[in-house]
């Protein structure tokens, strides 16, 4: 597939330097391009995977608008949610509601779902990914340590799982772990794979 793609030009819409990293451990050649103002709200009534898939593929028509595609060129959008008791967990404003979001998940299981969008000039894809994480129980400490020192304000559900609080919360995951990350790569080889044919 590296060769197919030496013939389209990637976009990765994303800030995220988590999602650079995984798209750049495919090996794949792409660019990054953002533009900062996108309006990130979904209707009251989807849940779970719906709210990911609903902005990534909001994130797609927003970049869009902003810059007028050729034939082979792919724009790569994805949004990841946090979900725990009927309730979504999107990146904190603050500390306080790092704290909140943290103390909510000591101890529970919660879901981690992504929605990845892929568009061109002539079609759209999209798709998620889910994934079950099991914390074990965290103390106030050991929360107010990690929002001090990491500042998880641009992650959803305030934390990285490849960050100090994942290597000691983490008991178990069920599913993509590059998911909980914000990208499932497994999931977007073979999208693009499809994507191109």
């Amino acid at each position: 597939m590296h060769e197919k793609l030496k013939d389209y030009r990637l976009i990765l819409a994303s800030q995220s330097p988590r999602r650079r990293e995984l798209l750049k451990g495919l090996g794949l050649s792409f660019e990054v391009k953002t533009f900062p103002g996108g309006d990130e709200s979904y209707p009251f009534s989807l849940k779970k995977e719906k709210i990911a898939l609903f902005l990534a593929r909001k994130k797609a028509s927003y970049f869009m608008e902003k810059e007028k595609l050729d034939e082979k060129d792919i724009v790569i959008t994805a949004d990841t949610i946090v979900w725990i008791n009927g309730k979504e967990l999107g990146k904190p404003a603050g500390k306080k509601e790092a704290v909140e979001m943290l103390t909510m998940l000591s101890g529970q299981r919660h879901t981690v779902y992504t929605g990845v969008c892929l568009t061109s000039a002539v079609k759209q894809d999209a798709f998620f990914s889910e994934t079950h994480v099991f914390f074990r129980h965290l103390s106030p400490e050991e929360i107010n340590f990690y929002v001090k020192t990491f500042a998880p304000y641009d992650k959803a559900g305030a934390y990285g799982a490849q960050e100090w609080i994942g290597y000691i919360a983490i008991e178990r995951i069920e599913g993509s772990y590059f998911n909980v990350m914000g990208l499932p790569v497994d999931k977007l080889w073979n999208a693009l794979e499809k994507f191109i044919h």
